[in-house]
């Protein structure tokens, strides 16, 4: 068994469409989520709403972990209830904004294989 830290999701903005942000590949068993960081860079509140999907399933309220998480100008959240989470072969990182261009997320964690 190998266990490699990545950046699973490098920094970027978080889309105001539900958008897979990372994707567990076929040649890992597992990837455990160490750290999952959200900004809001906007003037404004804005939302950020968290799945963890597994391979044959499809983002919805069976598989939310936070929805509508309400950040307000400038805040950062590190989403304690993801870290620890363990996601299995082909499973998918899936999150919505309330507001293109306004929350900037990052996510680390450990590949298992």
């Amino acid at each position: 068994m190998t266990v490699t830290a990545r950046n699973l999701v490098p920094a970027k903005l978080v889309e105001n469409s539900q958008t897979t942000q990372y994707t567990v590949p076929s040649n890992i068993t597992a990837v455990i989520i160490d750290k999952f960081t959200a900004t809001n860079i906007s003037a404004s509140t804005a939302t950020i709403s968290v799945n963890l999907v597994t391979g044959s399933d499809t983002p919805g309220n069976q598989n939310l972990i936070n929805k509508s998480k309400s950040l307000a100008a400038s805040e950062t959240y590190t989403f304690p209830e993801l870290v620890g989470q363990i996601l299995p072969t082909t499973a998918y990182i899936s999150t919505i904004a309330s507001a293109a261009s306004a929350i900037n997320m990052r996510v680390s964690g450990r590949e298992i294989s």
